[in-house]
């Protein structure tokens, strides 16, 4: 019997396929021949037969030469932390493109010289909180505070409720990332309960700020007492505060979750926040507050290492200008749209055990713990899970009580269709 290896097509055959040639031109020689070899060792293993070794390296070509995978977010959770937090929306993305090539970040084109730096983002910042004196943008929030520690209070103090001592995320600890920075942390109150007083007797020469930060990913309930921003701003010293989650206004949806514009008004000094989560917008870390202390900040020599790229700036400053990015949209979404998308979907789905079932979403990303959102699924066998995630493209679902729940409220409404032909191929 012929060795069934003389029956795998060549590799350089493969490649010459007038098919293949704009996928080497996109994606390189190289990430088209690891497909090629991928469809040639189906055939070894008798999986497909050797005429169909090109038709099966054109379906599994990938959309970029990057490892990273477009999702379709259907879990529920709006901001997901594993599926790479807020997906910026159309008005952003078209702007990482226009600025992914030679662009005016820091050159003035009507007068041809050196202009400052994201310039656009801040006057887009400070239209948006106007409370503000002066924004500055780094890489994240995490650094943002760090810069803020480094600068303001390297060999002094910083008083912070124990209550507020949180991790913030893969193992990262508030405590030790303010200490990395050369700052002594003073802890007043206890886990539960914290008083005026409490920052007031811990207050001194050594004190550079009081630290106020928002514990986002979990909330205390019972015999709790906590300090608000205004209390805090009529104590000795200045007021830093950490609302991470990136809402820039008071939001109805969302009433418990601080923002920066309240923050200001109850006089803090300076308030840090993420540019992600509810923001919606690019990883990014936002500073605003008085203008003295801000531009402090900016000339410490670190903020050059923390700084954003043109990428990062552009689609800040679309999410910023533009219309609601999706994260804004998911919030608002109404259930009963939902639900009529959920059933215009199973209608294209008959012969799957495609049910419309009501659902519970989540803010996620560290933000609103406690706030659960009305939202409808679509419900399918728990077996749909797994070939729905490593499906093209991949659909992420949650898996509750022996169904795979497909939630809409993460769903944008023009990738309907695509869940659909997905759920068709998983079936």
């Amino acid at each position: 019997m012929a060795d069934p290896r003389r029956r795998v097509p060549r590799t350089d055959t493969l490649l010459a396929a007038p098919e293949l040639r704009p996928a080497v031109d996109r994606l390189g020689r190289a990430a088209v021949k690891s497909v090629v070899r991928a469809a040639q060792e189906r055939v070894r293993q008798g999986e497909i037969a050797p005429d169909e070794a090109l038709a099966e390296a054109l379906r599994t070509l990938p959309e970029t030469v990057s490892r990273l995978r477009a999702v379709i977010n259907a879990t529920g959770v709006i901001v997901h932390t594993n599926l790479g937090r807020a997906p910026l929306g159309p008005a952003a993305v078209d702007s990482v493109v226009a600025a992914a090539g030679c662009t005016d970040v820091e050159f003035d084109l009507a007068s041809g010289t050196r202009a400052r730096r994201g310039r656009g983002v801040r006057e887009a910042l400070l239209a948006a909180v106007p409370e503000a004196g002066d924004v500055h943008v780094v890489n994240n929030n995490a650094a943002a505070l760090a810069l803020a520690a480094l600068t303001l209070a390297r060999g002094r103090e910083i008083v912070i409720s124990r209550g507020e001592l949180v991790a913030i995320g893969d193992g990262f600890r508030l405590p030790e990332l303010i200490e990395s920075t050369g700052a002594r942390l003073r802890e007043v109150g206890t886990t539960n309960r914290t008083t005026p007083e409490d920052y007031a007797s811990a207050i001194g020469p050594e004190t550079a700020f009081v630290l106020k930060v928002h514990p986002s990913n979990f909330v205390v309930t019972g015999f709790v007492r906590s300090v608000g921003v205004a209390a805090l701003s009529a104590l000795d010293a200045p007021v830093v505060v950490d609302v991470g989650s990136g809402l820039l206004r008071p939001a109805p949806v969302l009433p418990g979750e601080p923002d920066v514009q309240s923050a200001l008004r109850c006089g803090a000094a300076l308030v840090t926040a993420s540019g992600d989560k509810l923001l919606g917008g690019p990883q990014a870390g936002l500073i605003f507050g008085d203008a003295t202390l801000v531009q402090q900040l900016a000339r410490n020599p670190l903020a050059r290492a923390l700084r954003t790229d043109k990428l990062t700036l552009a689609a800040l400053e679309a999410t910023l200008r533009g219309p609601h990015p999706p994260v804004v949209q998911a919030l608002r979404a109404d259930p009963a749209e939902l639900r009529a998308r959920a059933h215009r979907m199973a209608d294209r789905l008959p012969g799957a055990d495609a049910r419309v079932v009501d659902s519970s979403a989540r803010v996620g990303g560290g933000g609103a713990p406690e706030v659960t959102l009305p939202s409808v699924a679509l419900s399918l066998p728990a077996s749909y899970a797994a070939p729905l995630r490593t499906g093209t493209p991949p659909v992420v679902g949650r898996v509750t009580d022996g169904r795979c729940l497909l939630d809409l409220r993460t769903i944008d409404p023009l990738q309907d269709q695509r869940v659909v032909d997905a759920v068709r191929a998983a079936s």
